[in-house]
């Protein structure tokens, strides 16, 4: 019996497990898949964004500039990575400059600072590659770039280190009240044969995190209030040998399409080129098609004419929890039953001050919150690469393990991926340790570091190499043993 469980360790099911750690709880943290940020958390634009776009009347723009300031705080408190670059809203006509006043007064209204609306000229002094068309801007000093997944990763690590049960490979099939609790059935989702059966949990409180699912986990237990429209978004990734391009985050003046087509650096120095916007039937279908991409490269040429996306490394797409009621879904929708569903953009920097929200509505409906005295927050990631030169020499020595070169795109080491493996939620596959570490983040996309990344997954977790996967539940790489033994000398 849990005090509370919370269904879907993206970064707002993370985001909530990481505040809730903080009292003496006992909490579940259940995820259908093997990892930690395995939905629209790790497939998304990674941008903190400064809270001019959603309208005030919305739970989106009341929540977005709080989530702005805490995304900042806890990258710092959790070593994540992370840059406050700004961003633009350009504007190619008098329309669109008239709804860059709007976007203004939404910001001024919503709480951002520094907003400045600046024409076409003052735009190209900042960013030198961007069209000769633009007639103006919006300038968000507050905006940035993060690191999605290792964001909600962290807050996760942290909750778990201070009680939290994280339960991968759990997938919610039933959902029932009880007199004071629900039971919850759980159907395993992993590859492996001895775990067939379904098993129960009971919690005195739910909490529905679970994205582009949360519709058909609310309808478990309420009525329908809600229906997620599962939106794909796709995108370019670009090696960082293009060169500076932009310096900030540039969208596009919002219209019926959304934000539209992003350009915005990463926080590896790359580029992401995206998404479009395509509402489609599966939830889970993150296939790229070239129509998609077609289309996305038309639009951001009309804001960075020289983009040459022959520099693309990847492409990619996500599935983003777009609904009817076009906002977040956060209230008590039945007794104990808390929703924090249809969570799109700006979600991922909404995350932090969605979960002190959720807190309180608890706490409102009868949750007891007591702070924990010994509670353990911090986190500190050793990154061999920001190593002063003359400092490297005498921590190899006293780790060798950082001295051996995995990932040579990354400059990502043996011992970043052992420290990754001793974690409290530990890689199981080889995108685990990649997001994990940073391996497979370069131009080669683990071309060259993928299977000593397998080697050492598996040695450290004393499994068959046979069972690690490439990503989710059932992508395993190797079928079977073709021989044994090394090769004999001539």
């Amino acid at each position: 019996m849990y005090d509370l469980a919370i269904i879907g360790a993206g970064v707002v099911g993370s985001a909530l497990a990481y505040t809730l750690s903080q009292y003496d709880l006992d909490i579940a943290l259940v995820e259908k898949e093997n990892d930690v940020a395995m939905g629209a958390t790790r497939a998304n634009t990674a941008i903190i964004h400064a809270g001019y776009d959603p309208a005030p009347d919305t739970l989106m723009g009341q929540l977005n500039v709080e989530g702005t300031r805490l995304c900042y705080q806890l990258c710092e408190e959790l070593d994540v990575e992370h840059r406050k670059t700004g961003s633009l809203v350009v504007a190619f006509d008098e329309e669109q400059r008239a709804t860059l006043d709007v976007l203004c007064q939404y910001g001024i209204e919503n709480g951002c600072q520094g907003l400045e609306i600046i024409d076409g000229s003052e735009v190209r002094k900042r960013e030198p590659n961007l069209s000769e068309k633009i007639v103006s801007a919006l300038w968000a000093p507050d905006a940035g770039v993060i690191n999605p997944w290792e964001f909600a990763l962290a807050m996760a690590e942290v909750a778990v280190r201070n009680g939290v049960a994280f339960m991968p490979n759990s997938k919610v099939t039933g959902l029932s009240r009880h007199s004071d609790h629900y039971e919850i059935t759980l159907t395993p989702t992993d590859s492996k044969p001895v775990s067939l059966d379904s098993r129960t949990i009971h919690a005195h409180y739910v909490v529905n995190a679970s994205g582009v699912e949360s519709d058909l986990i609310h309808n478990m237990v309420a009525p329908p209030q809600f229906t997620v429209q599962p939106t794909r978004g796709e995108y370019f990734l670009l090696d960082r040998t293009v060169g500076p391009l932009v310096e900030s985050v540039i969208f596009q003046c919002p219209g019926s399409y959304g934000k539209g087509v992003t350009v915005s650096p990463t926080i590896h120095d790359n580029f992401l080129i995206g998404p479009n916007s395509e509402i489609i039937e599966d939830r889970e279908d993150t296939a790229v098609t070239k129509k998609a991409l077609d289309e996305i490269e038309s639009l951001a040429k009309q804001m960075l004419p020289t983009l040459d996306v022959r520099a693309s490394i990847r492409n990619f797409a996500g599935v983003r929890a777009n609904s009817t009621r076009n906002d977040f879904v956060i209230e008590m929708s039945a007794n104990g039953f808390l929703d924090l569903a249809a969570i799109k953009s700006p979600g991922l920097t909404c995350a932090p001050s969605i979960a002190r929200y959720a807190r309180d509505l608890l706490e409102q409906d009868g949750l007891t919150l007591n702070r924990k005295s010994d509670w353990q927050g911090g986190r500190t990631v050793v990154r061999f690469k920001e190593i002063p030169e003359e400092d490297r020499e005498a921590f190899i020595r006293d780790n060798p393990l950082y001295g051996r070169v995995i990932c040579r795109c990354e400059t990502i080491t043996e011992g970043e991926i052992v420290a990754a493996m001793r974690r409290e939620i530990p890689p199981v596959s080889i995108d685990g340790v990649k997001r994990r570490a940073g391996t497979g983040m370069g131009r080669c996309q683990s071309g060259f570091c993928g299977p000593r990344v397998l080697e050492i997954l598996a040695r450290e977790s004393s499994r068959s190499p046979l069972s690690i996967e490439e990503d989710a539940s059932g992508s395993i790489i190797l079928t079977e043993e073709t021989k044994r033994g090394g090769c004999s000398r001539a």
